[in-house]
């Protein structure tokens, strides 16, 4: 057999149209058990499986025939479309000159009697100038023949010299002045005589009123002559002797102080036969002052009495009632102990509801700080208008308000962190207008990077995983006009909110893709809400018009109902109908786009040091940590020192989304970076910084700060929690390690295992990162009793050895529902199955028969179903169960019966009851195993 007869397999299994597995299999049942798909195949096997696939080359030839067909057909009508407008387009070039030539005709005929007016009114001007000139003539000679000025009167100009002009008004000033005093003398002498009439007008009143009272007391009073005494007359002063009050003497109390109290003086009692002292000794306690008698003496104490003042001392100092200085000291000593206790009991309440956060705190981890639920983080936020997943970051602002409404307090340990980069600021003059950055939104296949396909004229949807898109993708695309737009496709997966949320972030204008032959989808609705929250103009696109169950105007009555109106419903978004796979009207739709970018008057400086936003990081297994990044503002150039998160590093290559290397990227432009690293988060705001040492510091600050979150939000077990488990009797938790091929899609694919938690089951994280599954990860989950799940990465040769031999179990998936589905029925498996009982017959009683040593047989006839010897039973009487048990037996005639179908009779007999009556329903029952659902 020569070479050139040799056919491989992977060229025969796409001549044929069945897939290279599928050969491999029929030829090994064929009996060639070293086939592979990189095989080469001989003319036999070529034959056989000719013969066996023959039906489905057929179908592949129709189809590729029916495919040119088609083709041919749309050429045509192309070709026809096209002859159609040049037609148009002539007939509109001929309407064109003949209403050019309509409208010069028209020009001309209402030009000429407007020229005609002119020459008009230019004659008028001219009589009417030569009328003028004659009237002026005519004035000039009336004027001419007038008599001189008449003389009316006389003026004596020296007058009004400056002389003669002075001393008239001094002569004026003089006259005025005597005028003046002579009207005051006038005035003071009016003034006088007014004065003095009023003196005596009050005179004349005073004595009228006077005279009145006088006539008014002698009518009423009886006149007596009384002669008026003068006061006490003063002889002379004297002193009465004053009483001093009487002073108390001091009592020893223990309020006063020690060099108050009074020593008490002792009294010696004299010997017997002793004379008494004398005056000069010291005179006895009881001798009081003179002229008072003396004091009795005190009873002297016995020891009863002492004994019962102790026991009263002791009371008091037990009661608190003691004054001494020490126990003074003692009392307040503890009562410092106690308010310095108190202080510290609420000083460590308010550190139990203080929270210790870094901004961009997950809302998972934030519920487990506050020890709440995450549903209850999330429906706070929701309340606040924002649509937040359990991975998704949170900023400084929304933090504190979500905190503040559990009744904590949050305090931010990274400000120090953030506030040591400085961004430059922007340079007027280097100012220069940037391209627009667009996102492409929508639910998942909706025609999204169709869209992005045809625009780009690259076939994206090939290399993804189940036909749809599940990474963040930055493309820069430059049209024919030369403008250049940068472009982000979002995944539409629910799965994927975080991402879009991203999108939506750091975009500038926002396309929504609704398919025309569909609805507005809950993904859909969700990336207008993304939208609208970042504040950023919408342009709608109905793709897929070329179908035949196309119908735009349902889309916009949908989005109307969403009080989203089109410009062609009169509102103000902008919409368009295309389709992405022959191209209609996407040309219109990038127009529509750069309209709202000019807009938007979109500015940026490339001089000063980058800034931007990181979409997506990975692991290559040749060229290292990759970061995707966004440059929003500045100049990202080959060796500059960039800081992103926890993370820093020196770009040592750029490449852009087609893989050519690049020397720098601009403003809006898109590009991938070698030199980082680590992996750093999708989201973070990557800097340029002046030096590598700084970058480093800043990094290594950062990633303490997230070691120190980590620690803070891992949550221990607590005796409340323990009891929670004991009281649902069954609670189990699934270990997962997540690794990806990308940082996106990990937090996408977390965010949904984390989700599938329920009360019985519990989802734990214990690990996710990015890259190839090691060897490392393999020992961690033996450690943790984990599994292992891998999204589009595969393990290291040692990594599979080492979880063959600890037995870990090693999940791979490439579309991520597949994931999601596989784990929910994982966790359903590990759930304890349910129990539900299921009605199996119903008995009615016919008869009883009561039998010595075997109780009451009841002779019976089934209704429905089937009854068996182990059936469990309910006696029912009126309604009622009056009895549940088991049968002890069941007969038909005179055998013992395993079991009785409808419409037979039988006889029973109930364990333990013998109360049956005629017309009792017995119910038999089976108690049935459910597998138990999430």
């Amino acid at each position: 057999m020569s070479e050139g007869t040799l056919r491989r397999l992977g060229a025969v299994a796409t001549d044929l149209n069945v897939g290279k597995g599928t050969i491999v299999d029929f030829l090994k049942d064929k009996g060639y058990a070293d086939v592979n798909p990189n095989s080469k195949l001989d003319q036999v096997m070529y034959n056989m499986l000719l013969g066996e696939f023959a039906a489905d080359r057929k179908l592949k030839m129709e189809a590729e025939a029916k495919s040119e067909i088609l083709q041919q057909r749309k050429d045509e009508r192309i070709a026809a479309t096209e002859e159609q407008e040049e037609v148009k387009e002539k007939a509109r070039e001929e309407r064109k000159e003949k209403k050019e030539a309509g409208i010069k005709a028209e020009t001309v005929a209402k030009v000429e009697p407007v020229v005609k007016a002119e020459a008009v009114v230019k004659a008028e001007v001219v009589v009417k100038a030569e009328t003028v000139g004659k009237e002026e003539a005519v004035i000039k000679a009336e004027a001419s023949k007038m008599e001189g000025p008449k003389v009316m009167g006389t003026m004596n100009l020296d007058d009004l010299k400056p002389a003669a002009r002075k001393k008239k008004l001094e002569e004026e000033k003089v006259a005025k002045a005597a005028k003046e005093k002579a009207a005051a003398e006038v005035a003071a002498e009016v003034a006088a005589k007014k004065k003095v009439d009023a003196e005596e007008a009050s005179k004349l009143e005073a004595e009228a009123a006077k005279k009145a009272e006088a006539a008014k007391v002698e009518d009423e009073v009886i006149k007596v002559n009384v002669v008026k005494l003068a006061g006490a007359k003063v002889l002379g002063k004297m002193e009465l002797p004053v009483e001093k009050p009487r002073e108390k003497k001091p009592v020893a109390t223990s309020n006063d102080s020690a060099d108050k109290k009074r020593k008490r003086k002792r009294v010696r009692r004299p010997a017997e036969g002793a004379a008494p002292p004398t005056s000069g000794g010291a005179a006895p306690r009881s001798a009081g002052p003179p002229g008072r008698a003396p004091r009795e003496k005190k009873a002297e104490l016995t020891d009863e009495d002492i004994q019962k003042q102790i026991k009263e001392t002791l009371a008091r100092l037990s009661g608190g009632s003691s004054k001494s200085k020490g126990s003074k000291y003692r009392r307040e000593k503890r009562q410092a102990y106690q308010e310095r206790a108190e202080h510290e009991e609420q000083q460590s309440e308010l550190e139990k509801k203080t929270i210790k956060v870094t901004e961009f705190v997950t809302a998972n981890e934030l519920a487990k700080m506050m020890d709440v639920q995450v549903n209850e983080v999330i429906g706070a936020c929701m309340s606040l208008g924002l649509f937040v997943s359990i991975n998704q970051r949170l900023d400084a602002e929304t933090l504190s308000i979500v905190a503040e409404e559990f009744g904590h307090e949050v305090q931010f340990v990274s400000a120090e962190v953030q506030d040591s980069i400085l961004e430059d600021e922007d340079n007027p003059e280097r100012v220069v207008e940037r391209p627009p950055i667009v996102t492409i939104m929508g639910h998942v296949d909706h025609g999204k990077t169709s869209l992005l396909d045809y625009i780009r004229d690259a076939n994206v949807i090939a290399g993804e995983a189940g036909g749809i898109t599940q990474h963040i993708g930055a493309y820069g695309v430059e049209l024919k006009d030369g403008k250049r737009i940068a472009f982000l496709d979002t995944p539409g997966h629910e799965a994927f909110t975080a991402m879009r949320a991203r999108g939506a972030q750091v975009t500038d204008v926002v396309i929504i893709v609704v398919a025309a032959d569909d609805a507005v989808m809950p993904q859909t609705k969700e990336a207008i809400n993304h939208a609208q929250a970042a504040a950023v103009p919408m342009i709608f696109a109905i793709n897929k018009m070329d179908k035949d169950g196309a119908n735009p105007e349902k889309i916009k009555e949908q989005l109307a109902s969403m009080n989203i109106l089109v410009e062609d419903w009169g509102g103000k978004y902008q919409c368009q109908e295309i389709s992405a796979k022959s191209g209609l009207n996407v040309d219109k739709l990038l127009e529509k786009v750069l309209l709202e970018a000019e807009l938007l008057e979109l500015k940026a400086d490339p001089g000063k040091r980058a800034v931007g936003t990181i979409l997506e990081s990975q692991l290559d297994k040749g060229r290292g940590y990759v970061s995707t990044m966004l440059i929003q503002s500045g100049t990202l150039r080959v060796g500059d020192v960039i800081l992103a998160g926890s993370h820093s590093g020196r770009v040592k290559a750029l490449y852009n989304e087609r893989g050519q290397t690049m020397t720098q990227a601009g403003p809006s432009m898109p590009a991938q970076v070698l030199g980082l690293d680590g992996a750093p988060s999708s989201g973070d705001t990557f800097n340029v910084m002046d030096d590598d040492k700084e970058a480093r510091s800043v990094a290594a600050r950062r990633l303490q700060l997230q070691r120190e979150q980590g620690l803070r939000t891992q949550k221990h077990i607590t005796l409340d929690e323990i009891g929670r488990r004991i009281a649902i009797g069954d609670f189990q938790e699934l270990n997962l390690i997540v690794k990806g091929d990308v940082d996106g899609s990990i937090e996408a694919l977390s965010d949904s295992l984390l989700k599938l938690s329920t009360q019985k089951i519990a989802i734990n994280i214990i690990m996710k990162g990015v890259g190839q599954i090691s060897e490392s990860d393999v020992l961690l989950a033996s450690a943790s009793n984990a599994i292992v799940v891998g999204f589009q990465v595969r393990p290291s040769v040692n990594a599979r050895k080492v979880a063959e031999q600890e037995q870990i179990q090693i999940k791979l998936y490439s579309i991520i529902y597949d994931a999601i589905e596989e784990i929910k029925s994982a966790m359903e498996g590990m759930l304890a199955p349910e129990f539900e009982e299921k009605i199996v017959g119903n008995i009615e009683v016919r008869e009883t028969f009561k039998i010595t040593r075997v109780g009451t047989i009841a002779g019976c006839m089934v209704l429905d179903g089937k009854v068996s010897r182990n059936t469990k039973v309910r006696v029912i009487r009126d309604g009622i169960v009056v009895y549940t048990g088991e049968l002890a037996s069941l007969k038909r005639f005179k055998d013992d019966v395993k079991d009785v179908s409808k419409g037979f009779e039988c006889g029973l007999n109930i364990d333990k009851y013998n109360d049956i009556k005629v017309g009792d329903i017995i119910e038999g029952y089976e108690i049935v195993e459910v597998k138990a659902k999430l």
